[in-house]
């Protein structure tokens, strides 16, 4: 999944705050448990914090039991990029667009990647759909592969 290639560029600068080592991967366990422990993050600079805030926002936040290992940040990681790429960027915007909004990076060609095999996963999911008798969301995945391969 493309959320096992994001890396959190400042990971260093939570790990001196955190007071122990962390790993770069922004969606390891270790990091996902350290961004909702009670560290106090107006130490960071503003940027870095804001970045911070808007991971943990639109990430982090569900009512799963096992939050933040739920699988629920990866799932939602995932959506974002596909949303960026049916808004009009292509890999190089998205990989941009992720390091500006949330310190995220990535590299371009893990997101086209990513970005393929989705396709393919919409294509069997269109396909199925039609044999299932359901055109409705034969035409809701097929309108996602156009927004994808356009």
């Amino acid at each position: 999944m493309i959320a096992d290639r994001a890396r959190f560029r400042h990971a260093k600068k939570l790990e001196r705050l955190a007071g122990y080592r962390l790993p770069e991967l922004a969606f390891s366990g270790a990091m996902l448990e350290t961004l909702c422990s009670k560290i106090n993050y107006d130490v960071l600079d503003f940027y870095v914090r804001e970045q911070i805030l808007s991971f943990f926002n639109d990430f982090l936040r569900c009512e799963c039991r096992d939050s933040p290992l739920c699988g629920c940040p990866e799932k939602k990681f995932a959506k974002k990029v596909i949303e960026l790429r049916e808004n009009g960027l292509d890999h190089r915007q998205i990989a941009a667009a992720l390091l500006d909004e949330y310190g995220i990076e990535l590299f371009p060609m893990d997101i086209l990647s990513f970005l393929e095999e989705s396709v393919h996963v919409l294509e069997a999911i269109s396909d199925v759909s039609r044999l299932q008798g359901k055109g409705e969301l034969a035409k809701k995945t097929d309108e996602h592969i156009r927004l994808i391969e356009r």
